[in-house]
């Protein structure tokens, strides 16, 4: 007899790996190496064409690796996008901190998004998890500890985006470039990787007592009567 698991219930060290479902690290870096070279130029030249040329640039070199090796661009194309949108608002209103403007935005309406996610009972963390997992939503919205784990990690997400719109708003207000070009950096990529690292512990207890047979993460119809065991 085989001692492989059922489909959809593989182990969480084999099947949840968020880092490549994300693009692993490179795909990471290469969302984030043009914003934080951005923010080196400007520190050092006060330049804003300078700081825009380079991280443009090095956007495009990105993609242009990733299409010589044949490799996919989805992650490369996604920090290009980015960083272009940024870039053409901070050129056009000759504006340095409005490069920073679509992540002003785009950080409180993902947290409002997750927020509501959590409210009606489909947690984002459940949905991208779950899928990487193999699982329906079926599955582990009918898992009362699955479940848990799920909206837990989905209100670290949210906390992590309502602190950078709280630290990132006051100093775009008082056109502190410098600082915000700062703050950006130490808000990106090392607090996207913490809450990445806190999201997998939460996720994977409960999915490790499933695998494992363990009682308390069970559906939630399980025992009642006419259902079968």
């Amino acid at each position: 007899m085989s001692d492989a698991p059922p489909p959809g219930r593989g182990s969480v060290a084999a099947g949840l790996d968020l880092g490549a479902a994300i693009g692993g690290p490179r795909g990471i870096v290469e969302s984030s190496v043009p914003g934080a070279l951005f923010v080196l130029v400007y520190a050092v030249r006060h330049s804003l064409a300078a700081a825009l040329v380079v991280s443009v640039a090095s956007a495009l070199v990105l993609v242009a690796v990733r299409l010589a090796r044949r490799e996919t661009v989805q992650h490369a194309v996604s920090g290009l996008l980015g960083i272009g949108i940024g870039a053409l608002i901070a050129w056009v209103t000759g504006s340095a901190r409005n490069f920073y403007f679509p992540s002003l935005v785009r950080n409180p309406a993902l947290a409002v998004a997750y927020a509501v996610s959590v409210a009606v009972r489909w947690p984002v963390v459940g949905i991208f998890a779950g899928a990487v997992l193999g699982e329906s939503p079926a599955e582990w919205r009918a898992d009362p500890a699955r479940m848990r784990a799920y909206v837990r990690a989905t209100w670290l997400w949210v906390a992590m985006f309502a602190l950078r719109f709280a630290i990132q708003l006051p100093l775009y207000l008082s056109d502190r470039v410098d600082a915000l070009g700062a703050v950006n950096v130490v808000l990106g990529l090392p607090l996207y990787g913490l809450v990445l690292l806190a999201t997998w512990a939460i996720v994977r207890k409960p999915r490790e007592e499933l695998d494992a047979g363990l009682p308390g993460s069970e559906p939630l119809d399980a025992g009642r009567p006419g259902t079968e065991p």
